[in-house]
């Protein structure tokens, strides 16, 4: 059974950064992709980054790109997301997930390619 568990979350000042590592274990093979996806209150779901783990392909949503950035170290099965010139919009829940079927290039950020889930971690940026 996989299980994908993520932390890291917590509480910052607006500008300021986080680091939000993401492990998937009970794989037989690698995810073919890892995401994460947030939510804040009232709003629908989000992908804000993804990373095809095979070749590294990234993928990122317009209102993180150039602050957000997604890595891998497959060694350690962990993914991460680096969020640097966090904004108090970027409060939400952040959930990691991993995709163990083929996704195609335009459907990395969404939700609803992926199949397994963690139970997310909040993060509150203050302004």
């Amino acid at each position: 059974q996989v299980q994908v568990v993520e932390s890291g979350g917590g509480l910052v000042q607006a500008g300021g950064s986080l680091r939000l590592p993401c492990t998937a274990s009970g794989l037989t093979f690698d995810a073919y992709a890892m995401g994460w996806v947030r939510q804040a209150p009232g709003k629908e779901r989000e992908g804000v980054a993804a990373i095809h783990t095979g070749d590294g392909s990234t993928y990122y949503a317009g209102s993180v790109k150039g602050r957000f950035t997604i890595s891998q170290d497959k060694a350690k099965h962990t993914t991460y997301l680096q969020m640097n010139s966090l904004k108090p919009e970027d409060t939400a829940m952040y959930y990691c997930a991993a995709a163990t079927g083929i996704v195609s290039w335009w459907a990395f950020l969404l939700p609803s390619a992926y199949n397994s889930w963690g139970r997310g971690t909040q993060v509150t940026v203050s302004s």
